[in-house]
């Protein structure tokens, strides 16, 4: 069976006939899967509320030294079953594992054992599937020890895939929320200049600026929720920019701690920042502009004057020739 199985692989028109398929299935996906997007704004919303009672429920019991009850998704049996068992957290656990998670949106325990679970699954199945790849599908004419090391090198590619994932996950997220925080900014400043209370504000912002970044409606929305059951407001401003990481924001949390701690007038200092704010944002723009020349300098040397000089020369080239 693995005979024949390689010497599929090896046809040429069982690889384009394989080619082709893959080719339609992703155009099929490509053109279904718009029809298929769900309501992220309302899925996330509901996160969200899931988040603000879970906030509720333990501040409540804390308040009360009962038994602590929580509303959040609890792991999946097997996985934490596994993870439990291996002791998974001591060995494949990162420091700031937890942080990053926060920051990518992924929040429970549900979210830190799926991680480590698949830390431990991930390279293992990379391995194993490589090392069948090689040996048994793959004609490749290779010592037995480089073969080895390719499946050393896909196992070391699973172990840091998560890690990744989450890191993309997290630029994605930040660059929702930078793009969308100026005018969410704004927002803030008519609503704390028309006399609302930060709370006030914070859900006021969270319902506008769901339309252009969930992500920053969903950490506003938490923080709204902080706001209204931590005894300690400071935790809450510390927790919206440890979970968002962007340096305009936790600008926003130091001006919202201090006005907190001194009482300063919020209004002017947020029109401060929002001017700061929108200056960066021009900065940023200028230093793109202004590194757009030797970005184009390769592909003008590669692609525009090869076809310059063939339009310049060709005609002189034809009338030599046609002189000779």
């Amino acid at each position: 069976m693995i005979g024949t199985i390689t010497e599929k692989l090896n046809d040429p028109q069982v690889l384009l006939t394989l080619v082709f398929a893959v080719a339609c299935a992703a155009a099929i996906i490509t053109i279904g899967l718009p029809l298929l997007e769900t309501d992220t704004l309302n899925r996330r919303m509901k996160a969200v509320g899931t988040e603000r009672e879970r906030i509720r429920a333990r501040e409540r019991e804390r308040m009360k030294s009962s038994q602590k009850v929580t509303l959040r998704q609890q792991p999946k049996a097997y996985m934490k079953q596994i993870v439990d068992q291996f002791n998974l957290s001591k060995w494949l656990g990162t420091d700031n594992a937890k942080e990053q998670m926060a920051m990518a949106g992924f929040r429970g325990p549900q979210a830190e054992t799926a991680f480590l679970f698949f830390r431990l699954v991930a390279p293992l199945l990379t391995f194993f599937l490589t090392l069948i790849y090689v040996f048994l599908i793959l004609n490749w004419e290779a010592p037995p020890i480089v073969k080895l090391g390719a499946a050393l090198a896909m196992a070391y590619i699973g172990i840091k895939g998560p890690e990744l994932y989450i890191k993309n996950t997290i630029q994605k997220r930040q660059q929702s929320m930078r793009r969308a925080f100026p005018d969410a900014l704004d927002l803030l400043l008519i609503c704390v200049e028309s006399g609302s209370s930060i709370e006030q504000a914070f859900r006021r912002v969270s319902q506008e600026i769901g339309a252009q970044s969930v992500p920053l409606a969903e950490e506003f929305t938490l923080a709204t929720a902080e706001l209204s059951y931590l005894q300690d407001r400071r935790v809450a401003f510390d927790n919206l920019g440890k979970r968002t990481g962007l340096d305009s924001i936790q600008q926003i949390v130091t001006v919202l701690i201090q006005s907190e701690k001194y009482g300063t007038p919020l209004g002017q200092a947020l029109r401060v920042v929002s001017q700061e704010s929108r200056e960066s944002r021009m900065t940023e723009a200028e230093k793109k502009a202004a590194a757009l020349p030797p970005k184009l300098t390769v592909p003008m040397i590669l692609f525009f004057l090869p076809v310059l000089f063939a339009v310049i020369m060709t005609p002189a080239i034809i009338q030599i020739m046609a002189i000779q």
